[in-house]
Formats: structure tokens, C-alpha cells, sequence
């Protein structure tokens, strides 16, 4: 098997931007075996620093997925009411607006690789909910005009991100999974196969929104029980005090054992409960999306202990596989 990799979260580039540095991370991310690609951050432009240098590390093999959510966080942080679930017009107009540069950005990797490289993007609920109003009527209206734009055969999924719940500080405080899993619903009632949306559920965000290891599993069984489950990503979280702090998606690795020697030892993402996301999908080796996004700390470590942590993490999906 091989997976998606959320590489920008491990990079050694975590403030400012030293090319020779990214392009050393590359190549040792180039030659794993079991890596189909990466989950590629979008914030506006192809790349957030250098288009061309993107293109020119990047391994032709590889195929993409994009996700949204720094640029969307990136512009929450400038508007709250920013978001293609927004109520406000003007902030449902200017996430439209950033999902078009997106499209373009697609199109871009897709022409230089000469083949259809990007396989889907991750589309996020902003804005957040104890901040400014959203809605599934406004997130029905973005999806649908942005059904109406040529994404070269992307699948469109939402990826959930913990939806806003009272007691606890949220983290993203998106849309409930019932109200996006409702809106794809109806949308994919009138969509040809081609066009069918879908869910990924990303298990650090899960887990953080219900605040139980278990809450992954839910989710990923709501989303497929509802037909729509197109993906688990695997980034970690925790309660408990540590260089990633407690209670935050900052990409917690996998918790440390006799078999993970680079994870953490405060993770609650444990071999375990990872095995038991993979078991919950009916066919976890068929999903459009499935792979692992982890954070390295301390901020300044070494290339070769991102690579063992993004060796070690991968190795887990790979010990699942192997015995299923």
C-alpha cells in the first residue's frame, strides 16, 4: 500500500522559507516506498513560497491531494465571517473566490505533470461557529457553484474539522458532521458518478470535537453509513501537556512504543486505535484519500528524525495491511 502524506506539517521550513533546506527534506521523502503522494497545503497560490521550485522537486510519479484549511485559516484570521458555509455574502463570496484559485492551482500541477495528478481537495465548513453565523443553505449554494467550474476530475470532499461544541474550546468549531453529511447527501442525489462528493475524516480532529479516542471511529462509521466516506487522515492530538500542547491540532505522531520508536508518549493516537479507524471502513484500501499528517517537535529537529517519524507512522498502516 502506499499513502497520502501530509509532508508540509513535518517540514523543516516551520517559519520562513530556506529552499536547499525543503529541497533535502524532498528527497529523503522521495525515496520511501510507501508514499503515493503528498497532501498539499493550498493558501492561495500553488505554493505558498515558490511555484517553480514546487514543480521542480516535487516526484512526477507522485499524485495530490489538496487541502484548504491553512488558507482558510489564514483568511479567518483576517475575517471571521470568511468561509463557504458563512451566512455573510461577502465572506461566502471571498471563500468562493479562494476555491477558484484553488481550481486554477489544480489545473497548474495537472499541466506541468502532463496527467490527471491531483486526485481531490479537501474543502473545509469555516467560518467557525461561535464566531459568525454558518448554515447548510449556504454551504448547499458554494457547493453547488463550485460544482459548475471544471476541476479536471477532482473529487470535491469535505474534510471534517471538530464542529463547535459547548463546554470545550474549539479548535476550528466548523459545521456539525450531521449538517455537512446532510448536505452532500442531498447534493449527490442529483450528481452524475463523475461528480459525487464526499467525507474525510481526519482523526485528530475527531477525537479533539468529542474528546474521546472512540469519536474517530463514529465518525468515520456516520460518514459511511450515510455512503459518503471518501477518507481517513491520521494526525494525532492529546490531553495532556507536551511540546504540542495539550488540547491542540498541532499533528501529535503516533504514541511511542516497542514498534514506534520517533512518536510521542502522551499521544492518544496509539497503533490500536488507528487499526480500529482502518477496520471500521468497509474497504479502507479503495478510499480516494487515506494517509497520515504529522508535526515534528522540537521545531528545530534534524530531516532524520522527520523521516523516522513519517517512517514510523506510515510503517503502523503498514502492519494493518500486511495482516488484513
Amino acid at each position: 500500500m502506499k499513502y497520502y502524506l501530509g509532508a508540509y506539517a513535518a517540514s523543516p521550513n516551520h517559519s520562513g522559507w530556506d529552499p536547499e533546506l525543503e529541497t533535502a527534506f524532498y528527497n529523503e521523502l522521495k525515496a520511501l516506498p510507501n508514499i503515493k503522494g503528498l497532501e498539499h497545503p493550498f493558501l492561495g497560490s500553488l505554493h505558498q513560497h515558490d511555484d517553480a521550485w514546487f514543480l521542480a522537486n516535487i516526484d512526477p510519479s507522485w499524485d495530490f491531494v489538496f487541502t484548504c484549511i491553512p488558507g482558510i485559516m489564514n483568511a479567518l484570521g483576517q475575517n471571521p465571517k470568511f468561509g463557504i458555509a458563512s451566512v455573510d455574502e461577502a465572506g461566502r463570496q471571498a471563500a468562493l473566490e479562494f476555491m477558484q484559485q484553488a481550481c486554477a492551482a489544480i489545473a497548474k500541477l495537472n499541466a506541468h505533470l502532463g496527467r490527471q495528478a491531483v486526485a481531490a481537495i479537501q474543502i473545509q465548513t469555516a467560518p467557525a461557529r461561535h464566531k459568525a453565523a454558518s448554515s447548510k443553505q449556504a454551504l448547499m449554494a458554494s457547493l453547488q457553484t463550485m460544482l459548475s467550474w471544471d476541476w479536471q476530475g477532482v473529487k470535491i470532499v469535505i474534510e471534517h474539522c471538530d464542529a463547535y461544541v459547548e463546554g470545550h474550546a474549539p479548535s476550528k468549531g466548523f459545521l456539525a458532521l450531521a449538517d455537512e453529511l446532510d448536505v452532500l447527501h442531498q447534493l449527490n442525489s442529483t450528481l452524475p458518478p463523475a461528480q459525487q462528493l464526499g467525507m474525510v475524516i481526519n482523526w485528530g480532529r475527531s477525537v479533539f470535537e468529542t474528546r474521546r479516542p472512540e469519536g474517530a471511529v463514529e465518525h468515520i462509521q456516520a460518514a459511511q453509513q450515510a455512503g459518503l466516506l471518501s477518507g481517513v487522515m491520521f494526525s494525532g492530538v492529546s490531553d495532556k501537556a507536551s511540546d504540542y500542547g495539550a488540547w491542540r491540532d498541532s499533528h501529535q505522531p503516533p504514541r511511542s512504543s516497542y514498534k514506534v520508536k520517533h512518536g510521542e508518549p502522551g499521544s492518544w493516537m496509539t497503533e490500536q486505535a488507528m487499526h480500529e479507524c482502518l477496520a471500521a471502513c468497509n474497504n479502507p484500501a479503495a478510499l480516494t484519500v487515506l494517509g497520515a499528517k504529522i508535526g515534528i517537535r522540537p521545531l528545530n529537529a534534524a530531516i532524520e528524525q522527520r523521516i523516522g517519524t513519517i517512517r514510523d507512522t506510515l510503517a503502523i498502516l503498514d502492519r494493518y495491511f500486511e495482516a488484513n
